[in-house]
């Protein structure tokens, strides 16, 4: 899953460079244009890629250290 999710940054990181969208004037949904929705539409996969890294590869023992007892014997 790890390799998956890389790839799909990597591929994310590319289609950010939207240079097809720099001169056309075409309106979508009659108001906004193509290049706002395209990074409309890109910012959305952006939030969903981060859940699923969020969701899959979160560290969770760091996570237990974090929310673990302190020295001592109490929480934070």
């Amino acid at each position: 899953m790890r390799s998956f999710l890389v790839i799909l940054a990597v591929l994310l990181a590319v289609l950010h460079q939207d240079f097809w969208w720099w001169d056309d004037t075409t309106i979508v949904l009659g108001f906004v244009p193509i290049g706002l929705a395209y990074h409309a539409l890109f910012s959305i996969l952006a939030a969903c890629l981060w859940a699923l890294f969020v969701k899959y590869r979160w560290p969770e023992d760091l996570e237990a250290y974090a929310t673990g007892p302190a020295e001592g014997g109490e929480k934070p």
